[in-house]
């Protein structure tokens, strides 16, 4: 295969691009995974890598040198709905019991590094200009080294892992599924001087809060907000940001007694789709394949998630001798079945309803059942599925009847 140039060529090398650049080099393929940017560099992110994206990481081997760098774990968990307030921790999954929030300047180029030690040819500051084709189907990339002249590269599948924005999922034409208009807006920035226990997040009206310890000593504090409200918060960012923060408690208060390191950042471009993730010659990961709003913090760890399933893909591909398009139509269900019951909670989350009576019950039920609690925080952070932990048995096991019953109850009032 690599008289054709490469195996792989991945267009894009963060998150999603370079573990699966990684994992791609790992089992004997020969890559070359191009960005345009170059690392360490920053980029919009939620931080947070979810209990599952912290285990592949354990699993791959770079947990220990995250957690090395100065990236502080959150275990101890704080949600704050305004009416009830469940504290808890994460459940351990798969030798992972906490959440990180690692600065992508880090994360990226921890990344990046160990798909070269896997033998994968990076090169920082390309840009690709277009995808080469034979008839129908993709065989390479025509770009430039920043300053430099044209090159062609060829390769058995190119996989677009170039974000929401994918130049590649434009040039094949992947068609969007189950598409939702974005129905928040993203806001966040650093603070030192604000000590945080944990995690927390506070739920409102209208508005989300999540606070994690990140590293070089800083607190993230992120703000997401009803899409309809973006002009008069983009009018005032300071003064919004500081007064959601102040109907969160002793929040505010902690935050302004800190001091704010960065600028802050702030995006209306929070979209929800899924994509076709493969065709003749190409595939998508990342938020390239599948984007959702960022108000449940699991884009990291849904790259980490689709770059093992289109790994695996295409080495079944690879050790069958043949094209891999019949491999990636399993990649596209499996993604899909793994995916789908997040996305849904979070279209929930993001659309900002009012909360239901069950759900009410359903806090006031938990409050006093840290088991409990802990399961729920697993279920936010994609470990168990929701469907698992509302299931009649389950809730009859961590609620005790009594509970159960007022649950049901308040269910059935809502319908």
């Amino acid at each position: 295969m690599s008289a054709r140039g490469y195996d792989v060529i991945v267009v894009g090398s963060r998150v999603a691009g370079a573990a699966t650049a990684m994992l791609l080099g790992r089992r004997g393929l020969r890559v070359l995974a191009v960005d345009r940017a170059r690392f360490p560099s920053d980029t919009l992110s939620t931080h947070q890598v979810q209990v599952p994206g912290v285990a592949r990481l354990h699993r791959w081997g770079l947990l220990d040198r995250l957690a090395a760098a100065g990236t502080p774990p959150a275990r101890d968990i704080r949600l704050d709905t305004g009416g009830v307030v469940l504290a808890g921790r994460y459940p351990a999954h798969e030798g992972a019991d906490a959440l990180y929030s690692p600065r992508r300047t880090l994360l990226d180029a921890l990344l990046v590094d160990a798909a070269r030690e896997a033998g994968v040819e990076v090169r920082e500051g390309f840009d690709v200009d277009e995808l080469v084709r034979d008839r129908d189907r993709v065989v390479g990339v025509r770009g430039r080294q920043r300053g430099g002249g044209p090159v062609t590269e060829s390769a058995w599948l190119v996989v677009g892992a170039d974000g929401k924005r994918s130049m590649v999922a434009a040039a094949v034409r992947a068609p969007a599924y189950r598409e939702r208009p974005a129905s928040t807006f993203a806001c966040y920035t650093y603070w030192s001087g604000v000590a945080v226990a944990g995690g927390e997040f506070y739920q409102r009206p209208g508005r989300t809060v999540a606070v994690f310890p990140t590293n070089d000593g800083l607190t993230i504090a992120y703000v997401a907000g009803r899409a309809a409200d973006f002009p008069a918060f983009r009018a005032d960012v300071e003064g919004q940001y500081l007064s959601t923060l102040d109907g969160c408690g002793d929040l505010g208060a902690r935050v302004r007694a800190g001091e704010r390191a960065e600028r802050f950042r702030l995006t209306p471009d929070v979209p929800n789709a899924f994509r076709v993730p493969h065709g003749p010659g190409w595939a998508l990961v990342g938020d390239a394949g599948l984007v959702m709003d960022p108000i449940t913090g699991q884009g990291i760890g849904n790259a980490f998630r689709d770059a093992e399933l289109l790994v695996d893909a295409v080495v079944t591909a690879v050790e069958g001798g043949g094209r891999p398009d019949a491999a990636l139509a399993g990649y596209r269900a499996r993604r899909d079945a793994a995916a789908g019951p997040m996305y849904d909670l979070t279209l929930d989350l993001a659309s900002f309803r009012p909360t239901r009576a069950v759900d009410r019950a359903l806090f006031a039920a938990l409050k006093d059942r840290p088991a409990a609690v802990d399961q729920f925080l697993g279920v936010l952070s994609g470990a168990i599925p929701m469907s698992r932990f509302r299931a009649p048995g389950n809730l009859l096991n961590l609620l005790g009847p009594r509970a159960l019953i007022r649950v049901a109850a308040a269910d059935l009032l809502n319908r």
